[in-house]
């Protein structure tokens, strides 16, 4: 059995306990005791969380764990030296340490992101860049394994940690299992953006809506103007006009975003050649492909499979 223990500090965000409810159906999928959950503190006790509500925890110093999981706060604060400590003693025994959304900034503290790839909520990726400047930090990953280090986005992104961690310990087909008692995707991989393309794009009416829906499921096909005025039902010269005013790009560029969205999730989570990628997602060739990846991310796909595939051997 594998205890997963959760460092609660005062104030904690509640959301970021959501993790432990896929320990708990991992377990009842399985029908036996695969994880144990500790809820942790500095000094054991109750513990107030953002609501309010106290939390009953034991002491992080008196209790060994295989899996340690830092919550964060709403706003992220110092914390006590004394917290620290404890933290990074058990680091030194725990196989893997994780954070949740601006736990981040308590693993910054104890100097176990320097020199890691780490990733925290967008909203507070620079700050945690700039109090941490030996870590590398990139604000648009769901999560990311360095090593025995996992940091994830927002809080909902938990899940999509304690998925991946279920499926490197007892196996793929246990964690699609309990993604379906979650009833959530099954794992959203670790380089998923944390941003999504249509979400970016805030179309307000339902036809422009419609012509996007249309885009993301026909990547293959060429998706001119007209294709896509057709999709939303409006003349060329119209769609082109209400497109640019709701979404405030073209639909060119649009189409770009979405395929590159796409292409990156191919590039980093399948085994899929290039020539396979490009044409899956619609662009004409690798080469097209490549420049959209830079314009996109400043660096071209062959990179970022390189360290979607060092991040999971390091795991």
């Amino acid at each position: 059995m594998l205890t997963v223990g959760f460092v609660l500090p005062p104030g904690f965000q509640i959301m970021g306990l959501a993790a432990a409810s896929a320990f708990e159906l991992a377990n009842v999928v399985a029908k036996e005791q695969l994880y144990r959950v500790l809820l942790l503190s500095e000094r054991g006790g109750p513990v107030m969380n953002s609501f309010g509500i106290p939390v009953e925890t034991r002491p992080l110093a008196r209790n060994r764990v295989d899996t340690l999981i830092v919550t964060g706060l709403l706003v992220p604060a110092p914390s006590t030296p004394e917290l620290l400590r404890q933290v990074r003693r058990a680091t030194e025994t725990a196989r893997r340490t994780a954070s949740v959304c601006t736990g981040a900034f308590i693993l910054g503290e104890t100097g176990l992101l320097d020199g890691r790839r780490v990733t925290t909520h967008w909203f507070h990726a620079r700050d945690l860049q700039k109090q941490f400047p030996q870590a590398h930090v990139e604000d648009d990953r769901i999560y990311i394994i360095d090593g025995n280090i996992w940091t994830s986005a927002g809080m909902s992104a938990s899940v999509d940690v304690a998925l991946g961690m279920i499926e490197k310990d007892f196996g793929a087909d246990l964690s699609r299992k309990v993604a379906q008692n979650l009833v959530v995707y099954h794992r959203r991989a670790g380089g998923q953006s944390q941003h999504s393309a249509l979400l970016e794009l805030d179309a307000k009416s339902d036809r422009i809506q419609s012509a996007l829906a249309y885009a993301r499921q026909n990547l293959r096909a060429p998706l001119t103007v007209e294709e896509l005025a057709e999709a939303a039902h409006l003349s060329p010269r119209q769609f082109t006009r209400a497109f640019r005013a709701e979404t405030g790009q073209s639909p060119a560029k649009a189409v770009e975003h979405l395929r590159v969205e796409a292409a990156r999730v191919m590039v980093e989570q399948s085994r899929h050649s290039m020539d396979e990628v490009a044409t899956e997602t619609g662009f004409a060739d690798t080469e097209r492909m490549r420049r959209a990846f830079l314009r996109a991310f400043g660096q071209p796909p062959q990179v970022l499979r390189r360290n979607a595939r060092m991040g999971e051997a390091l795991a």
